[in-house]
């Protein structure tokens, strides 16, 4: 009795203080009207607290680790800059949001990054005209405040590992001059790697609440674009698979498809199938994790989830990536135009199952090797697994979140102070029924569910208040993720 009379004055202060002539609600409004748990400002910090300390009670490696781990194929310089900045210093006036699959022109570049800066998501796109790209590329090289960073997903993910001492990586990629001179000195590069210029890409940064005109970004993000050609053709990728004899990895990690989207269909068309027969090259006893990356071509995709998929065993993506397979594929939820705000565990559960039962070895008698797929997104991480493949997932899903929460605000630890918890406390197992309904436990925050032979991890991430850099976050987690990982011996693959 006492709940329905407190929200009705909550309610009731609410609409007067609407109506009294500020248009805002106060947060603790808000929260209480939009969320069924109540939790007071004290309350939430000791969430945050409670959960930072779980983190560090229960992460713990795997009995048997990995000593060699081998990285390719995508590499490049990074120059990351302000995205508003940057096409005010182009010259380029702010207009309407839309979406070009390829960028052609300066005007395709600006409407691009509105469209995904009022949705305040990630993208990644191919600049066509090279001319144009490179006098882009030296305006934010020389913009003030402009950065240089290693970039690619494989170089960033054999950064994350070379943090490890005892982990050799080999790193595979077209890697000039900038690039192997910013490397981490434990990396392995083949010589026949290197090549006498960089491939830089384009980072265009915007904060969290920032406006350009009548665009407002919803949370902090960015927009990827480059003409990359190297990277686009995967042209390191036999070369990769070449150096696996002698180095003999434990786990080999596989990234760079998406940069092929953007060379036209008739050459990833043909290059993909070349592609595919050198990956089927890799000894069936290593295991293969493949990192996903932003892509637009539905056909492009269905490729992918037809004949890339089965043949790895493990597969890291995020939001977007994960409801653009479904939507190719034809899956759960394909007619969702995109999430609306954090996407909802069920229908995220429900894509996953899904992915594994169409594309993975959830029947014995299958063929493919996919067994494993991270998905993380801004709130929370979910691994997905098929049942006796996989060790140690509650601790590498938690790892993946801790570095999260502490890399996107530059820190080397999570301070309690600088994050905040946007994950839901309760959600159901999937969006159809039957379904479970859950909740997080901050004290062990790692809530676990099955689906047939499907066991799903999900833990929530203390989200960075002021994100000093949101590039290569994922990469990260997927790596984290992956050291803490136990492959089980008695399951070939």
């Amino acid at each position: 009795m006492w709940r329905k009379a407190s929200a009705a004055l909550l309610l009731a202060l609410a609409v007067g203080y609407f109506y009294g002539g500020s248009p805002e609600l106060p947060e603790q409004l808000l929260q209480y009207i939009g969320l069924p748990n109540v939790q007071t400002a004290s309350q939430s910090d000791s969430l945050e607290q409670a959960i930072s300390a779980a983190w560090e009670a229960l992460i713990t490696l795997p009995s048997r680790q990995w000593s060699k781990v081998a990285v390719g194929v995508n590499a490049c310089v990074d120059v990351v800059v302000s995205g508003v900045g940057l096409l005010q210093a182009l010259a380029l006036d702010p207009g309407t949001g839309r979406d070009h699959e390829v960028l052609h022109s300066k005007e395709d570049l600006k409407e691009t990054f509105i469209h995904f800066m009022e949705r305040g998501a990630a993208a990644e796109r191919f600049f066509s005209d090279e001319e144009v790209f490179q006098r882009i590329a030296r305006a934010a090289a020389e913009y003030p405040g402009a950065k240089l960073y290693v970039g690619g997903n494989a170089a960033l993910i054999g950064q994350k590992f070379a943090t490890y001492p005892d982990l050799m990586v080999l790193l595979c990629g077209p890697v000039g001059p900038k690039l192997h001179e910013m490397l981490d000195e434990q990396i392995v590069v083949p010589p026949e790697s290197l090549q006498e210029t960089d491939e830089f890409h384009l980072i265009l940064e915007y904060k969290a609440g920032e406006q350009w005109a009548s665009t407002q970004a919803p949370q902090a993000n960015r927009f990827i674009f480059s003409h990359d050609v190297s990277n686009g053709e995967m042209s390191s990728l036999e070369t990769f698979v070449a150096s696996l004899d002698e180095f003999q990895p434990e786990l080999v990690v596989l990234s760079g498809f998406h940069m092929m989207e953007g060379q036209g269909r008739e050459l990833w068309g043909e290059r993909l199938k070349e592609a595919v027969a050198a990956v089927a090259d890799i000894p069936k006893d290593i295991p293969i994790h493949l990192e996903l990356a932003s892509m637009t071509d539905k056909d492009f995709m269905t490729r992918l989830m037809q004949e890339v998929l089965p043949i790895v065993s493990s597969v890291g993506l995020n939001e977007q990536e994960l409801l653009f397979l479904s939507q190719a594929g034809d899956g759960p939820h394909a007619a969702l135009a995109a999430w609306k705000g954090s996407p909802d565990v069920g229908r995220v559960s429900d894509i996953l199952s899904w992915t594994l039962e169409r594309h993975g070895r959830t029947d014995p008698s299958s063929e493919s090797e996919l067994t494993r797929i991270h998905f993380h997104t801004l709130a929370y991480h979910i691994l997905a697994t098929v049942d006796g493949y996989w060790g140690n997932q509650a601790a590498a899903v938690m790892a993946g979140a801790r570095v999260a929460s502490s890399q996107a605000c530059g820190l080397r630890a999570v301070d309690v102070s600088k994050v905040e918890l946007k994950a839901p406390l309760e959600f159901h197992s999937s969006h159809f029924e039957p379904r479970e309904q859950l909740s997080v436990n901050p004290e062990e925050p790692v809530t676990v569910w099955h689906r047939g032979n499907v066991t799903f991890h999900l833990t929530p991430v203390l989200v960075c208040k002021r994100p000093l850099r949101t590039v290569g976050l994922g990469d990260a987690i997927s790596a984290e993720g992956l050291v803490y990982s136990e492959l089980k011996s008695q399951q070939p693959f």
